[in-house]
Parts: structure tokens; sequence; C-alpha cells
């Protein structure tokens, strides 16, 4: 039984349906923001789709640390702010890119977080605003103890008035990814 297979025509075989999982991004991932091209459509890095926006419903310090001003979310829920940002679809090839620029598991680790969706362009779907979901988030347990001590933010803004330019991972300046 194939039920669970796409056929392409009687003279070829079957592939496996392709599986799509969701993902929250709060940073440079974001729409307008730096990184955000990583995740656009014709890209080499696998398949995207910009489902809608969504915050945490718990809260968590989301600071913006280390000699790259990288936006960093701490694993640390009940504190903080509930974090504004964008949910994905994305399919297991833009998943195991995702995994290799967050570096993880060894800086961030992809864990489940509960959304309260603030709206829903994702298709098949249709949930309305206030839902709650749950989507994958990149936070990290890997942190220097004064990070708990700095500003906590509810949305990153790479160009916002905190004055921390973000030096991304392409700068000839940057001698490597990390704190």
């Amino acid at each position: 039984m194939f039920s669970s297979f796409t056929w392409l025509t009687e003279s070829t075989s079957y592939l496996p349906p392709a599986y799509m999982t969701l993902i929250f991004v709060y940073g440079t991932l974001k729409k307008g923001q730096p990184n955000h091209f990583r995740i656009q459509p014709d890209q080499a890095n696998g398949k995207a789709e910009f489902c809608g926006h969504a915050r945490t419903v718990e809260r968590y310090p989301l600071v913006i640390a280390g000699n790259y001003n990288i936006p960093a979310l701490l694993n640390r829920p009940g504190e903080g702010q509930r974090v504004q940002g964008e949910v994905y679809k994305v399919d297991n090839t833009m998943l195991a890119f995702l995994d290799a620029f967050e570096g993880c598991p060894s800086m961030y680790q992809r864990t489940l977080a509960q959304l309260e969706l603030q709206d829903w362009e994702g298709g098949e779907q249709s949930p309305t605003a206030g839902s709650i979901m749950e989507a994958f988030v990149y936070s990290t347990t890997s942190y220097q103890p004064a990070w708990l001590k700095q500003t906590f933010y509810e949305s990153y803004d790479a160009y916002g008035d905190h004055g921390l330019t973000y030096i991304n991972r392409d700068d000839k300046r940057r001698t490597g990814y990390g704190f």
C-alpha cells in the first residue's frame, strides 16, 4: 500500500511526500533583517514558506549579546518578555540548513515552544488570531551569566535604536561564528 507516497507517473517510481516543519524565527532571519535572504525562495538551502506572525506564550530573555551582537533567546522560560517573531514551514533540507546555521546542537538547541498567533497566511490551515500552536525555536542554554543582567527585548531589529550593530557571519572582520 502506497497511501503515504506520491506517484509521479506510471512509468516512474514514487517519492515520499515532503515533510514540512514549523519554525519560529525571532532574530536575523525575520523579514527585513540581515539573514532573511537565507530563507527566501530559490535558495539552495531548501524551502521555507512564511506562515504568519506570532509571539511566545511563555516569557523568555531575548538579548543582543557577544562580540557580534547576535540576538540570543535564552532557554529560561518564565523570565523576560513574550518574544515576537515569524512562523515558517520548512522542508527537511531547510531544517538541516537552519540547524547548521544556528550551530545546533552545540550553540543553540532546537526545542518546541508554544506560540500565540497574531495572523496566518500559511495555506491549508486557517487558525485564527489568538490561537495557540507549537513550533520549533532555536534557544540556548550556553550563555554568560552577565547576559541575564542585559536588556530583554520583546522584538529584535538589527537596525533598532539599541545601538548594537549586528556583525554578519560573512563579514571579513568576523573570525568565526559564535559569541
